[in-house]
């Protein structure tokens, strides 16, 4: 196994078509009176071009169910499909390589190299990869993120605001089979995270891009196709076109249930 094989889009290309999906997904941390269950058995599909939202308490399971989605943690037992791709199949450095070629990233904390300009930052995963750039598909997103006359910028000259758009660009420019985004607006403020969450819908509506955002924020949720509710490592309910509004009563419905 030394050639990590990429993932390739389901055949059927309807909006349903699972671009990631999860099968009995448990992760357990430490044992005995230190024992905790994260992911309880966890079952769910990520519809291929669609937006996704996760949501649920501090401490519901919501950001390790991303980190394994996206092959950043181990399972302990289950199955993770990027495609058709069983991430439990893979090796280090296949899954290394899987990461790199076929899943973008999004962090809070925006995770840029300080030393390199905003070019530079965007275009590193493929230049690690040895990857050649898609000149016109970069052009695009510099475009759409409106980070044209910032290129030459290191991000102690950026606002935060324009950090995220960056680190945005770098997930989209090498055309992931999907965007994993944890909490990408919690650092930002009010305008800045609407500017981020536009792009990230725009890359859904206009580029078919599944993107998949962890957020605890109804607003950003409603940016969002469906979104997914997790209480104590389960999924434990779901809404389709969602609102800030029926968002945050569901929490508070959550909230009131574990009191």
């Amino acid at each position: 196994m030394s050639d990590a094989p990429v993932p390739q889009p389901p055949a059927d290309e309807s909006p349903v078509a699972a671009a990631v999906s999860a099968q009995g997904l448990t992760k357990i941390y430490g044992e005995g009176d230190t024992r905790v269950v994260a992911l309880d058995a966890v079952d769910c599909e990520i519809g291929a071009g669609q937006f996704t939202a996760v949501m649920g308490p501090s401490g519901s399971g919501k950001s390790t169910l991303m980190h394994c989605l996206a092959g950043l943690d181990s399972i302990t037992s289950g199955e993770v499909y990027i495609g058709n791709v069983a991430l439990s199949q893979l090796n280090d450095a296949q899954l290394t390589r899987l990461r790199r070629q076929s899943i973008g990233f999004v962090f809070q904390a925006f995770n840029l190299i300080p030393t390199l300009t905003a070019r530079e930052n965007i275009t590193l995963p493929m230049d690690i990869a040895g990857k050649k750039v898609d000149q016109e598909w970069f052009d695009t997103v510099v475009q759409k993120v409106g980070l044209g006359d910032r290129l030459t910028h290191k991000p102690t000259e950026l606002s935060g605001g324009q950090q995220q758009r960056v680190a945005c660009a770098r997930a989209l420019a090498s055309r992931p089979h999907v965007v994993f985004a944890d909490e990408p607006t919690g650092n930002l403020d009010s305008r800045s995270g609407a500017e981020v969450l536009e792009f990230l819908r725009r890359s859904v509506d206009e580029y078919d891009q599944t993107v998949v955002m962890v957020t605890h924020d109804p607003v950003a949720a409603a940016y969002a196709d469906r979104v997914l509710f997790l209480a104590d490592g389960l999924i434990v309910d779901e809404m389709a076109e969602p609102t800030a509004d029926r968002v945050l009563q569901r929490m508070i419905a959550f909230e009131v249930a574990r009191s």
